[in-house]
């Protein structure tokens, strides 16, 4: 029984070991205030969304939230308003599966809205199947459609006096590549629609976020508007709600025990948005509230351009 209870109480030291030194992520404090500011925050009625246009609207900014599902939006713009005491939350459709709805919501966006001072592109997901352009789910909605948005709301970004871009990578871009042949061919950067397969396109898709970071910054240099990407953490969101029965069964279990919870899983996000003095930064990739290397894809300028490119003719802006 000691040599159990031993082995137990290891099991769980070391657990407390990883969780706060590993999973537990660094928490952003600042008083900086928003009032007389825009925020746009993709996919905001859940995950680490919600808190995170819940903190902007604390701090006193309108806040947009860009979300497909309308009663669920709703939902999150009343919980907002409440719990911040701004009234100045906002629910505008936008479905990143669409290339039109994108445009969309861009063209009532700069119709309705005079300034943007805070683009996050925070939605994202790990699924299979297609977008309404055909293109494959993760890389049509992790990427091209926070492409496209990005482009089309970039001038009344650079009329703000400081104005920042915000895209939530992960972790996981260092196991992504970027086949453009692959996607010249079948409109993804996998063939198969595997479980597999279908975390592959994540990883692959991630990486995008962070050669898009890259390149924009580039592009962005002189201007008023900065860009940064970050890996939120490991978190418990709804990010694998289209995974199989299998998956599903096993996911909460790691989820409670060592995934972060939404609220600490938006610091990052945060961080990047609001943190003072981060201008000399701008393209590079954060986690825990720090400044954080990339894979070496990742900080390829060639590669970063063609994707680019590449992009923008996907998109019909070339």
């Amino acid at each position: 029984m000691s040599v159990l209870l031993s082995v137990l109480a290891g099991v769980l030291a070391l657990y407390i070991l990883l969780y706060y030194t590993v999973f537990k992520g660094a928490r952003f404090k600042s008083s900086i205030t928003l009032k007389g500011k825009t925020a746009i925050v993709t996919g905001s009625n859940t995950g680490i969304g919600k808190p995170t246009a819940l903190d902007l609207a604390k701090r006193g900014a309108r806040v947009i939230l860009a979300c497909r599902n309308k009663q669920r939006a709703e939902a999150a713009v009343y919980d907002i308003r409440k719990e911040s005491g701004n009234s100045e939350v906002l629910y505008m459709h936008l479905d990143l599966a669409s290339l039109q709805s994108v445009r969309d919501f861009a063209e009532t966006f700069l119709k309705s809205e005079p300034r943007l001072d805070l683009l996050i592109n925070n939605a994202g997901l790990i699924a299979s199947g297609r977008t309404e352009d055909g293109f494959g789910m993760a890389f049509g909605v992790n990427h091209l459609g926070h492409f496209l948005l990005t482009l089309l709301l970039l001038d009344r970004l650079k009329q703000a006096e400081h104005s920042r871009v915000v895209n939530v990578s992960a972790l996981l871009h260092r196991l992504g590549s970027v086949d453009f042949n692959l996607l010249n061919t079948h409109k993804d950067l996998v063939t198969g629609q595997s479980s597999w397969d279908t975390l592959r396109a994540y990883c692959h898709s991630k990486l995008c976020n962070v050669l898009f970071t890259r390149e924009l910054a580039n592009r962005l240099e002189g201007t008023s508007v900065t860009c940064y990407c970050l890996h939120p953490g490991v978190i418990a969101t709804e990010i694998g709600r289209n995974m199989n029965m299998l998956q599903k069964l096993f996911f909460p279990v790691m989820s409670k025990l060592f995934f972060l919870d939404p609220e600490a899983g938006a610091q990052t996000t945060l961080y990047c948005a609001l943190q003072e003095g981060l201008e000399p930064l701008s393209g590079r990739y954060f986690s825990s509230c720090a400044l954080q290397n990339v894979s070496a894809d990742g900080r390829d300028d060639a590669l970063a351009r063609k994707l680019w490119e590449v992009s923008e003719r996907l998109c019909g802006l070339s």
